[in-house]
């Protein structure tokens, strides 16, 4: 009886550390790419910059349907924490192979989720699909390193065993 309690306590907490983790990355992307990049109403450097692809802007504001995070961003959201869920599990069978500690095993996650996740994401689908200029691809991989960040550190601090 006493494993099947820890195992319950473990699952919650590490479905909290998800939450925890997909609430920082939504705040965080709010500040970088909704604040910066594309500004509360279409001002933002991504779309503003004379090198922007008119592709990428045409998908972020003119073709219909207009991408869901923009009209109804509740989704994207709920999805966001989902996937920090899911990163938290995956933190979870991973983390007891790196050293302790909650800086070092945040740095090493997010490293994780930025490379197999964010980098790849804007190769595919912005200099792939869109054609947006190596600058601006710069700029937003700067932004999915503060995500990436946030989501690790958020993870790893709630993971972190007590002693």
């Amino acid at each position: 009886m006493q494993r099947e309690a820890d195992t319950r306590t473990t699952h919650g907490r590490t479905v909290l550390a998800g939450c925890a983790g997909g609430a920082a990355m939504n705040i965080v992307m709010l500040l970088t790419f909704r604040l910066l990049g594309f500004g509360w109403n279409g001002g933002g450097i991504l779309l503003e910059s004379p090198v922007q692809s008119s592709k990428l802007i045409a998908v972020w504001t003119e073709i219909e349907p207009i991408p869901l995070v923009v009209d109804t961003p509740a989704p994207i959201i709920a999805g966001i924490v989902l996937f920090g869920i899911i990163h938290a599990y995956v933190f979870r069978s991973i983390a007891g192979a790196w050293p302790p500690g909650v800086l070092q095993r945040g740095v090493r996650f997010s490293l994780l989720v930025f490379f197999m996740t964010f980098l790849f994401w804007e190769f595919f689908t912005p200099f792939n699909m869109f054609g947006e200029p190596l600058p601006l691809i710069a700029l937003e991989l700067v932004f999915w390193a503060c995500i990436a960040f946030a989501d690790g550190m958020a993870i790893a601090a709630l993971m972190q065993e007590r002693s």
